[in-house]
């Protein structure tokens, strides 16, 4: 039997088995009334369980159940507010800004391993984050993520281009901009002014690992993650199934107090005080298709999830926007926010057939997409249409910033593929769309090659794992492709460093733009904090972006979350890269099943 179908038809029916073992759990005689476990729907696997891999967004779910950093965002309040996490407090910052320098707190303790003496987990100390940053510099190690400190960091560029030269990475040869006065306080220094520095260090890629495990596992790290957090790994069925428990060892945090106005009355604020995690076990259930996920969540298979485009109108009562009354029936409620998020269709740069074609081609491209239809079929409506990569909620977000090339025109588009030198599309390549698995996403890239069609060009698609794409993306290998960037932190620099000249794939900037004016405006950028000034210069960037038009941008999306009755805390839009540790289900209720 050929390989790929076989591996297709064993997925199919461990999905129809997962698919019947979460539906069996929602008839009361089968459900324990003491079954805490909370089930949780994602449309891709993660890619890895090492932070300094992560680049997306279902790796960042489950790293941040096993791992911690310093810093970490108020569950509640918004706008998004930085905590101290494994920092006992905020940092002390220099006068100049150039120097921050965190407590470390005591008493918090890596699971156990086999590495550790006796085998059981030793204290995190400040020598482990010294360590943990280093492997985000580190060249052999091949993650894109050196953005977060290329450039910041005193001394640590250099260090990377030495250990480059090297056989084996030196990590006791610490740069100066890194060190330990004392196994529990961290000082860092910068070579300028770094605001987001704060937002980094609430990211996955900066959490805290050990040195011992990470040598001892080699290459199989990636899958057995040892940390400090909430929870333990203990099963990943690839593509299938991701499985967390409770770490007993844990250090123990309390739920917040206090939110934002709404929150009491939304019942976010019941647990106030009380120990977390709250869940015994957390499942992550991996579903391809929309539709086998619509169907679990409706029967109670998962504790909250998506409304899947085919399925709205039967989810939603257009008059109220809230869930129809049959589904309020049953206990079921709606949440919602608005995501920091945009969607965008993006160009290699680099390709020959993209350079070739230069701007116009792109122009050409954008103004044959109708995005005002794309919102209607595949979102619902639940999206704003998106004119700049910064989306609503971030300073430097313009209501009245008009980007012209996100108009549906079809004699525009042709008259700008001719001056690309292809009237009508003669002579033009075909062009290649990377797509990724799932119904939804064939739909988008057939209507993409439509619509294409009309003027002319003929594009071809390729159907990708999302772990697939990325490779491709970092290896610099495709040429169109959809996409979503969701916020690593709330600064429109983190949008705006996509576009970076020095970001290029592997980094970020997967588009491989690179614009010497727009580069230097970055520069400036990132160094300050909000002000009429900076937002000033991010509109120049973002009209920088409009003439470039590496990507065609399509939306800010609406979080649309549908809940179980017996599910509690549950608050979409929240920039912490998972919320499942301040999540609750109540067995009894649940074992009741649905109404």
């Amino acid at each position: 039997m050929n390989k790929k179908l076989q591996s297709k038809l064993i997925n199919i029916s461990f999905f129809s088995l997962v698919l019947f073992s979460v539906l069996s759990c929602t008839r009361g005689s089968r459900v324990s009334a003491t079954d805490d476990t909370l089930r949780i729907p994602i449309i891709a696997d993660a890619r890895t369980m090492d932070p300094v891999l992560v680049e997306e967004t279902y790796s960042a779910y489950m790293t941040s159940l096993v791992y911690e950093g310093l810093l970490e965002y108020h569950y509640l309040k918004r706008p998004h507010e930085l905590i101290p996490s494994l920092a006992e407090t905020m940092p002390t910052i220099s006068s100049d800004g150039l120097e921050y320098i965190f407590k470390i707190r005591k008493g918090v303790h890596f699971t156990d391993h086999p590495s550790f003496r006796d085998g059981k987990g030793r204290e995190v100390k400040a020598k482990d984050f010294i360590y943990s940053f280093l492997r985000v510099a580190d060249p052999k190690i091949g993650t894109g993520n050196f953005w977060i400190f290329d450039g910041h960091i005193k001394g640590l560029n250099e260090w990377r281009d030495v250990q480059k030269k090297l056989g084996n990475t030196n990590y006791d040869e610490l740069p100066e901009g890194f060190s330990a006065p004392d196994d529990y306080t961290l000082k860092i220094k910068l070579t300028r002014k770094y605001p987001q520095l704060l937002f980094v260090l609430a990211m996955p890629i900066t959490f805290v690992v050990p040195r011992e495990v990470v040598e001892a596992l080699g290459p199989d790290f990636v899958n057995k993650p040892i940390g400090s957090g909430p929870y333990k790994l203990v099963e990943w069925l690839k593509n299938s199934k991701v499985s967390f428990e409770k770490n007993p060892n844990y250090r123990g945090q309390v739920y917040p107090s206090e939110g934002e106005p709404g929150d009491k009355e939304a019942n976010l604020l019941g647990d106030a005080g009380k120990t977390i995690p709250f869940a015994s076990k957390i499942e992550y259930l991996v579903f391809v298709e929309d539709s086998t996920a619509w169907l679990t969540l409706k029967s109670g298979g998962v504790d909250v999830g998506g409304i899947p485009k085919d399925n709205y109108k039967e989810a939603i009562d257009v008059a109220s926007q809230d869930l129809t009354e049959d589904f309020k029936k049953k206990g079921m409620f709606l949440r919602k926010a608005i995501d920091p998020d945009v969607t965008y269709l993006a160009f290699n740069l680099e390709d020959p057939v993209i350079k070739k074609g230069g701007v116009n081609l792109r122009r050409a491209i954008a103004h044959a997409l109708d995005n005002k239809k794309n919102i209607e079929e595949f979102y619902n409506n639940r999206a704003l249409q998106a004119h700049s990569p910064v989306p609503p909620g971030i300073a430097g977000y313009e209501e009245d910033f008009v980007n012209p090339y996100t108009e549906y025109n079809i004699e525009k588009a042709k008259e700008y593929l001719a001056k690309a030198g292809f009237p009508e599309g003669k002579g033009m390549p075909d062009l290649v769309y990377e797509s990724t698995q799932g119904a939804t996403s064939r739909q988008r890239a057939e209507k993409v090659q439509r619509e294409l069609q009309k003027i002319g060009i003929n594009l071809k698609v390729n159907v990708n794992q999302f772990a697939e794409l990325s490779k491709k993306l970092n290896d610099k290998k495709a040429q169109f492709w959809g996409i979503a960037w969701l916020a690593d932190y709330p600064d429109a620099e983190n949008f705006l460093q996509l576009l970076y000249g020095k970001n290029k794939a592997p980094g970020p900037n997967a588009s491989n733009m690179d614009n010497p004016e727009y580069n230097k405006l970055y520069e400036q950028v990132r160094g300050m904090v909000d002000s009429p000034e900076r937002r000033k210069l991010i509109r120049r960037m973002k009209e920088i972006f409009t003439e470039e038009l590496p990507w065609i941008v399509e939306t800010h999306r609406l979080a649309y979350q549908v809940n179980m009755p017996w599910t509690y805390n549950s608050k979409p839009g929240y920039m912490g890269s998972s919320p499942a540790k301040y999540m609750r289900v109540d067995p009894e209720r649940r074992a009741k099943g649905l109404k």
